[in-house]
């Protein structure tokens, strides 16, 4: 059990926030299969103020998913705690500050990793956070901005003296974007200097990952983002309490992520929005190119489903085994 400020979670399997994945019917998977936490995909607290509609879309919810986190971006110290605050208010027990998205259209802005470079603005941005809410606030940093110069200590000590209930810490710098490999030992580096929580995010993709990322870094958690694309029973997988899924459970879980799309978002949407999921989904899975193939060029959530039935009636045929 890891617990966060006054909040406990079920497990320390997280999973990440990830722009265009970690919607509501994902994040509702995830939970199901074993993840112990999920936060929302990436928010622009500017949008919020502004009262952008896509902004507060992102935020979509159900009891059924709590608890789960809602992830803030910007460097606005106040406009991030006017944002916070509304989504205290709405039921969210967690705010989670962006300081590592590497994307140039963040950081162009000063916000993301690009805050990294200013540990007096990080120490700012979350002490606004904390003093506009009453649930614990957490941080998401990189091991640096510059390749080369590794601030991620100083960073995650600003976010503790500013108030944070916890900090999450990918190993590696902005211009690595998700090349090459974390460096976990950054994050041990980080463990050892606070005295709050602290959750590695980075190359876990597997058991023996895992593992060995806990062993090198002592982390109190496991953040886990592109190893769940089309794979949300890694979740339990990791924490042990179940294993990979057999066919008819793969299919099972795919119609229900479409299912979801449909509810929450609209067939139209549901179309469009689950191809790059279904592509995730059947890699790797023999003869499923052609699938995919014709996934990407239905716009009927129904012809969806009738395809994936298809073939995974064809997967589990006698002639195939």
């Amino acid at each position: 059990m890891l617990k966060i400020g006054k909040l406990e979670l079920k497990n320390n399997m997280i999973l990440a926030p990830m722009a265009g994945v970690t919607d509501l019917p994902f994040r509702l998977l995830c939970k199901a299969q074993g993840a112990g936490f999920a936060y929302t995909e990436m928010i622009s607290a500017k949008g919020v103020h502004y009262k952008s509609k896509n902004s507060f879309e992102l935020a979509q919810t159900v009891p059924e998913e709590q608890p789960a986190g809602v992830q803030l971006f910007g460097s606005e110290p106040a406009i991030m705690a006017e944002a916070a605050k509304i989504f205290a208010g709405s039921g969210y027990p967690l705010i989670d500050i962006n300081m590592g998205c590497p994307m140039r259209k963040i950081t162009g802005n000063g916000e993301g990793s690009a805050l990294m470079r200013d540990p007096d603005l990080i120490e700012k941005i979350v002490d606004a956070v904390v003093n506009a809410v009453d649930v614990p606030v957490t941080v998401k940093l990189r091991r640096g901005f510059d390749s080369g110069h590794e601030t991620a200590v100083e960073c995650a000590l600003a976010a503790e003296r500013g108030g944070a209930s916890a900090v999450t810490v990918h190993g590696r710098f902005r211009e690595e974007y998700y090349s090459g490999h974390s460096d976990w030992s950054c994050v041990a580096r980080v463990k050892a200097a606070v005295k709050i929580p602290v959750i590695l995010s980075g190359d876990v993709a597997d058991r023996d990952s895992a593992n060995a990322a806990m062993l090198a870094s002592g982390a109190d958690g496991l953040m886990i983002g592109r190893a769940s694309m089309g794979n949300p029973w890694i979740f339990r997988i990791l924490s042990g309490s179940g294993g990979a899924p057999d066919n008819s459970e793969r299919f099972s879980v795919i119609k229900e992520h479409l299912d979801l799309l449909r509810e929450f978002k609209g067939s139209q949407t549901a179309a469009s929005e689950f191809r790059k999921h279904a592509i995730w989904y059947l890699k790797g899975l023999r003869g499923s190119a052609s699938v995919r193939d014709r996934i990407c060029k239905t716009e009927d959530p129904a012809a969806i489903a009738a395809i994936i039935n298809e073939y995974f009636e064809w997967l589990d045929s006698p002639e195939q085994q």
